[in-house]
């Protein structure tokens, strides 16, 4: 009995993330066949895939070309200035031109306790503090959000590995395995 719940477990470890991403998936590709008026089945990710490709590339060579610079009128709306820019941001800490998020570290807490973080300001005195201070955002596990910290430099220590890695073991809760990398040569 106690091999048959443990084989149901390893089941559940299995389908349970591949099932969410593919319910997720369909979900938009279903939304978005509903804004469709045409009946075609999977027209809706074809669409998806066409429009966010599409407004990459407008993004990456016309409007960045300041012909329409988008971001200028954006920062006449008050509320909307702030939501719009915190979330481009945010994202374009991930991806794209801007990456901020390239600098894995482990911050020391209170006592023996220490956090995986990511430096994301290494000068803070514009700001009135001391520059023996950075900023560190530190993510939180199973979610898509952090805090940013600021810390003395002395309790920084650079993680040897990706950012992507260290993000994945940070959002995963510790238990994605980190392979080492290969030295090529």
């Amino acid at each position: 009995m106690k091999k048959l719940l443990g084989y149901f477990l390893q089941g559940l470890l299995y389908l349970v993330p591949i099932s969410a991403t593919i319910y997720v998936v369909w979900q938009a590709v279903v939304f978005v066949d509903s804004l469709v008026p045409v009946d075609v089945p999977g027209l809706g990710l074809l669409i998806i895939l066409v429009v966010v490709t599409g407004t990459g590339f407008l993004g990456g060579t016309l409007l960045s070309k300041s012909i329409f610079n988008f971001d200028k009128i954006l920062d006449r709306v008050p509320l909307i200035k702030i939501i719009y820019t915190s979330i481009k941001d945010l994202l374009s800490a991930f991806v794209g031109k801007k990456k901020r998020f390239t600098e894995p570290v482990l911050v020391k807490m209170e006592g023996d306790v220490e956090r995986f973080g990511f430096i994301t300001q290494k000068d803070l005195t514009h700001l009135g503090i001391s520059a023996d201070k950075i900023g560190v955002y530190i993510p939180f596990s199973y979610a898509v959000t952090g805090n940013l910290i600021v810390v003395p430099k002395k309790n920084i220590t650079p993680v040897n590995g990706s950012s992507a890695d260290i993000m994945k073991f940070i959002i995963s809760g510790g238990v994605t395995e980190i392979e080492e990398e290969e030295e090529e040569g």
